[in-house]
């Protein structure tokens, strides 16, 4: 092959591989995202490199329902991801760190399973203290029974309970450290010296619950709950929500394999309207549930979505099946 002959089938092919090459720098840089839902392998890819201070461009497509975008712990509105369209979306990180993306759609039995994560590059920033959880601090065991031996006739009144506030020194019952550290049965057996019924004792122990939270925190853990928890536990919190038959179905057959038995057989959502167990678990408790999910369980672990505010704006929710707060 003669010099010029070899010189112009190298210009050609490496006009061929620029050509190329480009739109790939150009996805290597704005990478397209598909959905899937977990059963078919969710996220791909679902690990997606970023680098602190600099736009991170995504485009997001579904290859079957509607799935939706959000990554935890930021302060951002949730996308839709639609089937046949792509979404775009851009993000900045200020800090580098392992951040976890996730379904906001209920798109399955699985859908809890559908997370990834962006791994955001950058210099190291000065650390911050390690927030230890107070249910670790409390040295709680978030797995043992916790049942109130006592539980009332009817849902306890927040407004019956502040009538009687001012009957009682329960001042020292109102901080946010006595709340959070004792379950509603333990402040019920605290008032035990008191000259109030049975019944007053858990309208005052509503109250306090009450006076714990405010209507903005309610009406955002009421929020997160609808979510990220109703389609399992219902939206009136009996644990009987559109996908809580089949939770129950998967325990059954993983027992019928034996594949997990002992565990499995717990997958039912748990009952916030149930008294007996409510009652007696403390928001510290719940606060460990919530951070590390349900082991053996269809729940998730929370822990890289949520913040701390928001866990505790979900608690103080939860409890509102409990009592009845003042509207």
């Amino acid at each position: 092959m003669k010099r010029p002959e070899l010189i112009s089938r190298i210009l050609i092919v490496t006009g061929i591989l620029l050509a190329i090459g480009a739109p790939l720098l150009l996805w290597a840089r704005t990478p397209l995202i598909h959905a899937r839902m977990a059963e078919n392998g969710g996220w791909n890819p679902d690990v997606i490199q970023a680098e602190a201070g600099k736009s991170l461009h995504l485009k997001l497509t579904s290859d079957d329902v509607v799935h939706g975008f959000a990554v935890g712990q930021m302060d951002m509105q949730s996308v839709d991801v639609i089937p046949g369209k792509v979404t775009d979306i851009t993000l900045t990180f200020d800090k580098p760190g392992i951040y976890t993306f996730f379904c906001t759609r209920w798109c399955g039995l699985n859908h809890w399973r559908m997370r990834g994560t962006i791994e955001v590059s950058g210099s190291p920033l000065d650390p911050e203290p390690a927030s230890v959880p107070l249910y670790v601090s409390l040295d709680l065991d978030i797995d043992a029974p916790h049942d109130s031996s006592i539980i009332p006739n009817q849902k306890p009144s927040a407004v019956s309970g502040q009538q009687l506030a001012t009957q009682l020194p329960i001042t020292s019952y109102q901080s946010p450290d006595y709340y959070r550290s004792h379950s509603p049965y333990q402040v019920f057996t605290d008032l035990s010296d008191t000259s109030l019924t049975e019944s007053q004792k858990w309208d005052a122990v509503a109250y306090l619950w009450q006076s714990n939270t405010t209507p903005e925190s309610l009406a955002n853990g009421k929020e997160l709950y609808a979510q990220n928890c109703a389609a399992c536990h219902s939206e009136n919190g009996a644990g009987d929500g559109v996908f809580a038959d089949d939770l129950a179905e998967a325990g059954e057959a993983s027992m019928q394999t034996m594949e997990g038995a002992m565990d499995m057989v717990m997958q039912s959502p748990v009952d916030f309207t149930d008294p007996r167990r409510m009652l007696g678990a403390s928001p510290a408790l719940l606060q460990g549930k919530i951070l590390r999910g349900g082991m053996g369980t269809g729940m998730p672990m929370w822990g890289v979505i949520f913040t701390e505010e928001q866990i505790w704006d979900l608690i103080a929710y939860i409890y509102s099946f409990q009592f009845e707060y003042e509207k």
